[in-house]
């Protein structure tokens, strides 16, 4: 450790003896400079452009006073030339320009050795170079400062659209140039077609650069009034210069022909076609034929319209549409195809109105059948009614308790005669009902025996009772419409119903279960016969 220590301590070796003098010279040269710096006070770089003006600032600094000054010139030189003097100033001689280039342009801000400014007007790109501010002075000698000078200049940016006809190869279908730029543009495209650029520049003989770029693809008809946008950029502008150019693609035209809708019937009025073209540039010519002929005499031609005034057997053609320009010409055709009238047009409205009264009267005549039909269907369902009064031992009539009249038919077990017995029942407001036998010389009023007071009869004893006569007959008839239920959902069934009719009488008929036969019998369809 201890050896590492004082190894480490020792000096750096000696430089190389040739080494020496190289460093004493250039800390000679930095004084020199520095002094130089410190009494002569310049701008480094200044930038201008043509036809613009510039001022060149120059000033002598002596702090202790004790430099005098005898003369200042300033040298120009370019950037791939020699020096040479462009403005010289003598406190006893005056001013002097001897370059014949900048003797009309160049002036003295200042007509004293301390501030020899100078300003130079209508710059030309050839001024860039260095413009160095000498003094003559003693006792030191020359004392300097140099400012360079950049010429800028924006560029002349453009761009257009080459026209070019649809193919199979690439082809350039835009350009765009920024010229006489200094520095040099950058050029870029925005496209939204494919394609690609190619880019070249050429130098002026004043420094400036011009750049050239070419958009190239293969133009197809649908790359027609597609967009492309040149962009450029370059130091003096503010921003990019943006131009969009739309492409123009010629091609020759495709046509089609419209309005043919397959309803061409005879006596069609204005029937029309239409020949499309789709072309760049613009169809020059359209022609309208038939391939049978002669146009008829029932068309007129307007351009690419086609109308036929009257449509007859004489258009059932084929009609031809032709379209040229510079580039070619196409061709297309349709058949039209005539078919009859299925109507004349102008009895439309009285074919309307027919159905339509049609319509009506069959919505009429179908109410009224519905309204007989129901009125029928009432009287079927009404039975035979009478008006033979109902009660007991030939008293008043009790209209308070609900009263059906059962009579019996002639059959196998009524033991004869003509007429049976009418029975009627009673019911009241309690649900207790009786069953009486009305007075008549019938011989089946022993039937009644079995019924004791209080009864019901059964559907059974209804049905076989005895048979009403000729006038009980025609009482039923004479019924009218209204009817009153009495069923009470526990011994009688709703077909067997009576009604109240003239004189206090009640009218009674059967309802749709029961008819009547030849012999004045009424007979249930659905009763069980024993």
């Amino acid at each position: 450790m201890a050896r590492r220590d004082a190894h480490a301590r020792l000096p750096p070796p000696p430089p190389p003896p040739l080494l020496l003098p190289l460093a004493a010279a250039w800390l000679l040269l930095c004084a020199r400079q520095g002094v130089g710096a410190q009494k002569v006070r310049v701008e480094e770089e200044l930038e201008a452009y043509p036809n613009e003006s510039v001022d060149l600032r120059c000033q002598f600094i002596d702090g202790g006073g004790k430099t005098k000054l005898t003369q200042v010139s300033w040298i120009w030189e370019p950037a791939d030339g020699q020096r040479d003097n462009i403005a010289v100033y003598h406190p006893t001689y005056g001013q002097s320009f001897p370059n014949l280039s900048f003797k009309d342009r160049v002036i003295f801000l200042h007509h004293n050795l301390e501030n020899p400014s100078i300003r130079i007007s209508d710059l030309r790109m050839s001024d860039a170079g260095r413009f160095t501010c000498e003094y003559a002075t003693y006792p030191s000698g020359n004392e300097q400062g140099t400012t360079t000078l950049v010429m800028l200049a924006k560029p002349k940016n453009s761009a257009k659209v080459v026209t070019v006809q649809a193919g199979t190869k690439a082809a350039v279908v835009a350009q765009c140039e920024a010229a006489d730029a200094k520095p040099a543009a950058t050029i870029k495209w925005l496209a939204s077609v494919g394609g690609n650029h190619s880019t070249s520049t050429a130098n002026g003989p004043d420094g400036t650069v011009t750049v050239r770029s070419e958009y190239r693809l293969v133009p197809t008809p649908a790359d027609n009034g597609r967009e492309v946008t040149c962009m450029v950029d370059q130091r003096t502008q503010d921003k990019t210069w943006m131009h969009p150019l739309r492409l123009s693609v010629e091609y020759p035209p495709s046509v089609s022909i419209e309005g043919y809708d397959h309803n061409w019937f005879v006596g069609r009025l204005g029937a029309t076609l239409v020949c499309t073209a789709n072309a760049n540039p613009a169809p020059t010519t359209v022609t309208w034929t038939a391939a049978s002929g002669p146009l008829p005499n029932t068309v007129e031609v307007d351009g690419n319209k086609l109308t036929v005034r009257k449509v007859d057997d004489g258009v059932n053609t084929t009609f031809i549409c032709e379209v040229k320009n510079k580039h070619g010409a196409s061709r297309h055709q349709i058949t039209t195809h005539i078919i009859e009238a299925l109507e004349d047009p102008s009895s439309t409205g009285v074919v309307a109105g027919a159905v339509i009264g049609s319509l009506l009267a069959l919505l009429l005549v179908a109410a009224l059948v519905g309204v007989l039909l129901t009125r029928i269907r009432r009287r079927g369902n009404r039975a035979f009614s009478g008006d033979s009064a109902v009660g007991t031992g030939g008293g008043a009539t009790d209209y308070g308790n609900k009263a059906c009249l059962l009579f019996g038919g002639e059959g196998k077990n009524s033991g004869g005669g003509n007429n049976g017995p009418a029975y009627t029942y009673r019911e009241g407001c309690d649900n207790a009902g009786t069953l009486t036998e009305k007075a008549n010389d019938f011989h089946h009023h022993h039937r009644l025996h079995h019924h004791h007071a209080g009864a019901r009869p059964s559907a059974h004893d209804i049905l076989l009772s005895g048979q009403l006569d000729e006038a009980e007959r025609r009482k039923f008839d004479d019924s009218t419409e209204e009817e009153e239920e009495c069923y009470d959902g526990n011994t009688l069934p709703p077909a067997y119903r009576i009604h109240r009719g003239r004189g206090g009488e009640e009218d009674m008929y059967l309802d749709d279960d029961m008819e009547s036969q030849r012999d004045g019998s009424v007979i249930s369809r659905t009763a069980i016969y024993v």
